[in-house]
């Protein structure tokens, strides 16, 4: 009852901590003696701060990481939704961001969706370094008094005690994946994120920010800045300098423990905090966004984006190599890009010019809609293959 006391005060900012005694281990045990009287003297026995700061650490990590697994479980809810009212929507996909090909738009959502999926699974992985239980190891040797390591365990909710007492007070590769994780998670949210801000741009034009999340400049009343977004892709430098810092701690430290590991929370709770700022920005940014399907749809036409499909009909019709059709599609293309035409809009008997076995069926591979129709293969951007990995997404991911 004593320690639940002192617990309540610290939650209710009651307790009053003495700059003299020299941690937070001592201000509690001294505040238990104020409560209990001298009984507070046995709450050290057979334990070190080595062992008891390892395992609360362990035991927030593990907390953490099932809220951020929680967090992610929205995103991708939020994402998924979007992909569904976007199944035939049309946009570019890009290769060196150049316009490459036509994609379903709801495809290229799920694309972030299988990144959280797999920055999921690293979580769930990690987990298991984490319910190994420290308590009991001491400073670095065990004790000599006659604890049950695998009842504190089962009390604690670890799956079992660690098996190597060095190793426990010195470990912090579960520190390094965690950081590790939440960078990798960060980068996949900074890539959203600079997607969101090009396509906001005036040369895009795929996307209009909401105003929560974007401000104005102090000299130009036509701005609106993606600073939601800018932030998210900036906070993953903090993580990686934070990945960095705790390899950097660790590659020259000798067993066991060294005052040097006491950084490791800083790095940590400091991580923690960026990237689960960046998972809320990115909610509510892609909750709130709306889409310009005429711009994306646009930005397909203009750019020839179905001049694979020609060669592919080329090859699949008229039995030349890939090479053969790739060199007369590129004549077909200029031609197009001389007079400004879209591809389905050139004349039968022009394109025959280049090739008089080509025939009118080759109109059904040059629009937009067709050549993503076409892409029916597992992993394309078919609209049927599309569903069918939403459908998928929901019952395997969420």
């Amino acid at each position: 009852w004593g320690l639940n006391r002192i617990r309540n005060e610290i939650i209710k900012k009651k307790f009053k901590f003495n700059s003299n005694l020299e941690d937070i281990h001592m201000n509690i045990e001294s505040r238990l003696f104020e409560i209990v009287g001298e009984e507070a003297g046995f709450i050290h026995t057979g334990r070190s701060r080595n062992d008891q700061v390892i395992t609360d650490f362990k035991i927030w990590l593990r907390s953490s990481t099932l809220e951020i697994i929680n967090y992610l479980n929205n995103l991708e809810k939020i994402i998924i939704k979007n992909a569904e009212k976007n199944v035939k929507t049309i946009m570019p996909g890009f290769t060196h961001l150049k316009n490459a090909q036509p994609i379903s738009f709801a495809h290229y959502l799920l694309a972030y969706v299988e990144m959280f999926k797999r920055d999921k699974k690293r979580f769930k992985n990690n987990l298991e370094n984490l319910f190994e239980n420290p308590l009991g190891v001491a400073a670095l040797t065990g004790t000599s008094f006659n604890i049950d390591r695998n009842y504190t365990s089962k009390k604690l909710k670890f799956k079992s005690p660690t098996n190597n007492s060095i190793d426990t007070v010195s470990d912090r590769d579960f520190v390094v994946e965690y950081i590790f994780v939440l960078t990798l998670l960060g980068i996949h949210l900074s890539r959203l994120a600079e997607e969101i801000i090009l396509w906001a741009s005036e040369h895009f034009k795929f996307v209009k920010l909401p105003d929560q999340l974007s401000t104005g400049s102090s000299i130009m009343p036509q701005k609106k800045n993606p600073d939601g977004a800018e932030l998210v892709r900036s906070n993953v430098a903090n993580a990686i300098g934070h990945l960095n810092s705790i390899l950097v701690i660790l590659k020259g430290l000798p067993l066991a423990y060294s005052k040097d590991l006491q950084n490791d929370k800083k790095l940590t709770f400091d991580t923690y905090d960026n990237i689960l700022l960046s998972v809320q920005v990115m909610q509510e940014t892609i909750k709130k966004i709306e889409f310009n399907k005429k711009e994306m749809l646009d930005s397909v036409d203009k750019s020839f984006a179905t001049a694979t499909d020609l060669a592919d009909w080329l090859v699949k019709n008229l039995k030349y190599t890939f090479r053969q059709a790739h060199q007369i599609t590129g004549k077909i293309v200029s031609y197009a890009q001389t007079n400004n035409i879209k591809l389905s809009e050139i004349p039968l008997k022009k394109i025959q010019k280049f090739d008089k076995k080509i025939t009118k069926n080759i109109f059904k591979e040059l629009s937009s809609i067709d050549s993503m129709k076409n892409k029916s293969s597992i992993g394309g951007t078919s609209p049927e293959t599309v569903k069918k990995a939403i459908q998928y997404a929901i019952k395997k991911y969420l």
